[in-house]
């Protein structure tokens, strides 16, 4: 049984790859990271802190090959478009940082990948090609009591990528940062104005590797702000975000495996 394919949603736990040898060193690889992400100098005043990949996986075979990146100045990006639904940048590509090279040898970050894609399921006309994963390391953090660090968008919203999948590294001295599901009819809405009962769950990710999945077509899904605990250092909340969809798209709208019709898609 899938969960996330009869409702759209489903949590992990990853246990699985906290078993592997090289979990710890691996995990702290990836922790080091966050540490020095630069501010996502499209929101700078929102307290958010990015970078990002993009890569193919083969279905069947589920190896993963990363994707050239755009070198401008010397620095390393990858592009990024949402097309209409994310309505802070619509129909807008943004530019983020690339991750660094080191990430793309990363064993734990690949099997976080093929574990997420493993729960994917697609039209069979969707399946024939290479699927694209976008790869996205986001910080919120905030230095100083009464500020707040923000995602985007700042709402119940659908990605338009079939599949999303969030990965907690590293919570710590943080308020806030509660995640909620909702439908589809509540896209654009803030949790907090629902009435009883329309709000599907609302959580907590606590832990490293404490990860949930959705399929966008199913449900609407939020991450509220962050801000600093009562300890005296700043305030973090640190995920890896990772999104699937075909690597042939004109319109997401129009793509096949978009259109809800779970009873007929297949595991890949």
């Amino acid at each position: 049984m899938s969960r996330l394919k009869d409702n759209g949603f489903e949590y992990y736990t990853l246990d699985e790859l906290k078993a592997k040898t090289y979990y710890k060193q691996d995990l702290e690889a990836i922790t080091s990271v966050f540490d020095e992400l630069p501010r996502d100098e499209y929101a700078p005043h929102l307290n958010r802190y990015r970078r990002y990949a993009r890569a193919i996986i083969m279905p069947g075979s589920h190896r993963l090959e990363w994707l050239p990146k755009t070198i401008i100045d010397d620095n390393s990006y990858y592009e990024y478009f949402q097309g209409s639904f994310n309505p802070e940048y619509t129909d807008e590509y943004r530019r983020f940082p690339a991750l660094p090279e080191e990430m793309m040898y990363n064993a734990l970050l690949e099997d976080i990948i093929r574990f997420d894609f493993k729960q994917t399921f697609w039209m069979k006309e969707d399946a024939l090609m290479p699927v694209h994963a976008g790869i996205h390391f986001v910080k919120l953090c905030v230095n100083e009591a009464g500020e707040t660090a923000v995602s985007s968008p700042n709402n119940l919203h659908q990605d338009g990528e079939p599949f999303t999948f969030a990965h907690l590294i590293r919570r710590r001295n943080v308020k806030g940062a509660m995640n909620a599901i909702s439908t589809p009819a509540n896209r654009g809405q803030m949790p907090d104005n629902l009435a009883p009962g329309e709000l599907t769950t609302s959580f907590y990710l606590e832990n490293p590797l404490e990860s949930y999945g959705i399929y966008d077509p199913l449900v609407t899904h939020y991450v509220g702000t962050v801000e600093k605990g009562d300890r005296n250092m700043p305030g973090e909340r640190s995920a890896i975000l990772i999104d699937f969809q075909p690597t042939v798209v004109s319109d997401s709208e129009q793509t096949s495996s978009m259109k809800g019709l779970t009873d007929q898609m297949i595991f890949v």
